[in-house]
């Protein structure tokens, strides 16, 4: 028997869980005016994800799914996208958007039932947020496919969670990548859990990275709660793929440390021990301390972010809640270009007019 072919896959992690620094370091760890713009990052999508979740327990939004625990992923993608790439996000990627120039009301009508809340006012060309799990992977192929065809120097960034890399959407899409070397970067948010269900229950692969051998092309493993190194190894996918170098899956290890989505209840099948166990290795608080030690950051600056954000989040609440719904009658206006009879009458019955 012959041996045919050989695989590896790589891991990436600069800073371990209490902070300390691994050489070689890249660049990035020792800029501290991009890690403070990046940990700002984090820190006002953790603040927006805070009030969401008050908002909707209040009754004032509607079911949301938080990003804690998992800032570092998301942030790395927004502050390394040029703004002509195109992300098509699923629905953990506020940071990214944020800093692609997604408002935060923008976000809060989205999952205050409003749709216009998708009609973003700052990347116009970025996808919406996608809920149905992985059926944005093919889109992602087709936006990169036409970039390769036009020759334009973009990047498509597809992000779902683990709990997607199971579905026939994802395979196919992998697929179509690898065979015609688009420009295109994966990246999975393994988070640990698809709702309830493990992560190792719900694939059979040693790695989720390793998926992409069977499509042609590499797939490596990063520290999702290390930005530094988030951000490094996908700044590398994203100027191989803008090159024509083809795709790249890049799985970030992390972990929810909240409830799938407010409709979940995460302590029906995950113990309490385990969430504090992964407390000790979120993003914040491993970037606060690294800059710290480097002098890159104190207390008066840690303070005064923490003020900032809350202003700028509650600004955009009030916002969000100030905005006038729109008129029952909007909901005939987008589908159609002559009103089938039936939704005519529905249309009269609200309006008075029937077209």
């Amino acid at each position: 028997m012959a041996n045919v072919a050989n695989f590896q896959i790589n891991y990436t992690r600069y800073l371990d869980e209490l902070a300390n620094a691994h050489e070689p370091l890249p660049d990035l760890a020792r800029d501290a005016q991009a890690l403070q713009a990046m940990y700002r990052a984090m820190v006002l999508t953790r603040t927006f994800d805070k009030k969401a979740i008050a908002l909707q327990r209040t009754g004032k939004l509607g079911t949301f799914p938080s990003s804690l625990g998992q800032e570092a992923i998301s942030v790395a993608i927004g502050s390394a996208m040029q703004p002509e790439d195109v992300l098509l996000p699923y629905y953990r990627e506020y940071g990214a958007q944020f800093l692609r120039g997604v408002k935060m009301e923008e976000i809060f009508l989205y999952w205050g039932g409003d749709e216009r809340g998708m009609d973003y006012q700052g990347p116009a060309k970025d996808f919406p947020i996608c809920v149905p799990i992985a059926t944005h992977a093919p889109h992602a192929v087709g936006v990169a496919f036409a970039m390769k065809f036009r020759k334009e120097p973009r990047v498509a960034v597809f992000v779902c969670g683990d709990g997607a890399t199971s579905k026939g959407d994802f395979y196919e899409a992998i697929n179509a990548a690898g065979l015609w070397k688009l420009p295109v970067v994966f990246v999975v948010n393994n988070n640990q859990w698809a709702i309830s269900v493990r992560r190792e229950l719900q694939t059979g692969s040693e790695t989720i990275a390793q998926k992409a051998i069977a499509a042609g092309f590499d797939g490596e493993q990063v520290d999702g709660n290390d930005i530094i190194a988030v951000r490094d190894r996908f700044q590398h996918a994203l100027d191989k793929a803008r090159t024509g170098g083809g795709p790249t899956l890049i799985e970030a290890i992390t972990y929810r440390l909240c409830d799938h989505t407010t409709a979940d209840d995460a302590t029906r099948y995950r113990s309490e021990e385990e969430v504090n166990r992964h407390w000790q290795r979120e993003p914040i608080a491993r970037l606060n301390q690294y800059m710290s030690a480097q002098g890159f950051w104190d207390e008066k600056q840690e303070q005064a972010l923490q003020q900032e954000c809350a202003q700028a989040v509650d600004a955009a609440v009030d916002i969000y809640l100030n905005t006038p719904p729109q008129p029952v009658e909007s909901i005939f206006e987008y589908m159609y270009e002559s009103l089938p009879h039936d939704l005519a009458q529905q249309r009269q019955s609200i309006t008075g007019k029937g077209q």
